[in-house]
């Protein structure tokens, strides 16, 4: 801890906040966050040479895990011949090309360098493409930092939005409109009154930013519907869902195809990216060949483009998202046979390669507003535990844990056993 407290005392004097993302501070935590020096495989190493398995996955970019050697060989080839170009070059396209063959309904997609800004352009589009100038989101859903995602929802009335974090007029906010999660009602509500001027509803299919709130196919479908109706546009953000829960991402899952869809994390694997796709008719508003402008010096970089296709082809050849899925579905099963036998008031929510694990409910937690309120509490109590059993999950109570396909079987039954046993010692402690 010494090491750590320096570490983070000397990046406070240079970086706000000593971190450059809020969620690396271990706010909340009373103690200084953990410095990290290497990863292999499954594992981390911190300053201090301690081992942790790594259940963060650098919040899901690492679906191979640490430095997989077959994508580490590609970057070390093209590193030798390309950094950067600002021009045309063949590592993005045939990147698109892997894509759009895998993906039927993906005719067109366009690089980036992060989630955010892929989803920043593709409001722009929806935008531009419908001439018209309001979203809506939904409460629970991140959607990157992005000025009108930064909302939550108003008091009471469905459709309401205000400004979530300091900087943001309040009339970009007004262009925002926002809606619980799994209500049909409110979404009918809205576009009633704004219906003329939403441009497009844009979602988490499977939202993992505020713990998991697996949502009902049939809410995607209807939200699909009324779009249609509406001459609106449907966006999936699946920056985080994409290639991870299925090679087609939640589209695949749901059986609904989007009008576009914002990519990122696991398509660079591990190297900074994202992408917005969709079908020609949308894309091709686009500059050069349409009105909508969006640009980026470093747009396809060429060692994200290779790291992300060679990180794509061995997940298809090895089959790797279905046994990641089932190494993380045996982690939750365990946890969950484990949390009933010791009469331990706990759940594992499992969906695909992600886990949230909090306080047992009655019934599926699907809005942010049936989290259990204690959920906070037990994290900051429990979390230093699970470091010195040497797991690393992220360090906030809301955010999920990924798993990669280098945790089998054997490391995923001994997390799960690790998990329980502080589980227990700490309610134990508690009666």
């Amino acid at each position: 801890m010494e090491k750590f407290e320096e570490l983070f005392s000397r990046s406070k004097a240079v970086t706000p906040g000593g971190v450059h993302s809020p969620v690396r501070a271990f706010k909340g935590l009373d103690r200084a966050p953990i410095f990290f020096e290497s990863g292999d495989g499954p594992y981390l190493k911190d300053q201090n040479n301690k081992s942790y398995l790594d259940l963060c996955s650098s919040f899901g970019p690492l679906i191979l895990g640490h430095r997989d050697t077959e994508v580490q060989t590609s970057i070390e080839k093209i590193i030798n011949k390309a950094w950067s170009f600002g021009a045309p070059e063949t590592y993005s396209l045939e990147l698109a090309e892997w894509i759009a063959n895998e993906i039927p309904w993906i005719e067109k997609i366009r690089f980036v360098n992060s989630g955010t800004e892929a989803v920043m352009s593709a409001l722009r589009l929806a935008k531009g493409y419908t001439g018209k100038n309001k979203i809506l989101k939904f409460d629970g859903c991140y959607h990157g930092h992005v000025d009108s995602m930064l909302v939550a929802s108003g008091s009471g009335l469905a459709g309401t939005a205000t400004a979530s974090s300091a900087g943001i007029s309040a009339a970009v906010a007004s262009e925002t409109l926002v809606c619980k999660l799994d209500d049909e009602d409110s979404v009918r509500e809205v576009f009633k009154r704004e219906g003329d001027d939403i441009a497009a509803i844009i979602i988490e299919p499977l939202p993992a930013n505020y713990g998991l709130l697996p949502q009902r196919k049939e809410f995607l479908q209807f939200l699909r519907k009324i779009t249609k109706e509406n001459d609106s546009l449907l966006i999936f953000d699946e920056v985080i869902s994409g290639f991870r829960v299925a090679l087609g991402g939640m589209a695949e899952v749901s059986d609904v195809v989007p009008d576009l869809v914002t990519y990122g994390k696991i398509i660079g694997g591990g190297f900074p990216v994202g992408a917005f796709a969709g079908c020609s008719k949308v894309m091709e508003m686009m500059a050069p060949t349409g009105p909508v402008y969006q640009a980026g010096t470093l747009s396809g970089n060429p060692i994200c483009m290779v790291a992300g296709l060679n990180t794509l082809k061995k997940i298809k050849r090895d089959n790797l998202i279905e046994k990641t899925n089932s190494a993380c579905k045996i982690f939750a099963d365990e946890l969950n046979k484990g949390f009933e036998d010791k009469n331990i008031p706990m759940q594992c929510i499992q969906f695909a390669s992600l886990f949230f694990i909090t306080e047992k409910t009655d019934t599926p937690i699907r809005t942010i507003d049936q989290l259990p309120k204690g959920h906070g509490d037990h994290f900051k109590e429990l979390y230093p535990k699970l470091l010195n059993k040497g797991l690393y999950t992220a360090p906030a109570a809301f955010e999920v844990g990924f798993f990669s396909s280098v945790i089998d079987e054997n490391l995923s039954k001994k997390a799960s056993q690790d998990i329980l046993e502080v589980c227990s010692d700490y309610f134990n402690e508690r009666k």
